[in-house]
């Protein structure tokens, strides 16, 4: 799906670039993506959210009391965003 109509910026180029490690911030970068007119923003940044909380994190414990930490599940490519506005591809 199409994220960024400005500069054809998929979702599936977005959550690419956030698994390698990439912050919102590098990626509107390296893309362009929420560059020009902004309408995109919300959507792609929601994009790069949940697939940094799709990637399992090491979690911190303190020494007395180690609890569980349930890691969020994966979410398919092309289904990242369920953002109305941009439900439709260019």
């Amino acid at each position: 799906m199409i994220v960024c109509v400005c500069h054809r910026v998929s979702d599936r180029e977005i959550a690419r670039h956030a698994r390698a490690g990439m912050s919102f911030d590098e990626i509107q970068f390296e893309l362009g993506v929420a560059t020009q007119c902004g309408r995109c923003e919300d959507c792609a940044r929601d994009v790069v959210a949940q697939c940094c909380a799709s990637q399992p994190v090491a979690a911190l414990y303190k020494d007395t009391d180690p609890t569980a930490v349930q890691l969020a599940t994966p979410i398919p490519e092309g289904k990242a965003c369920n953002c109305s506005t941009h439900s439709q591809e260019v």
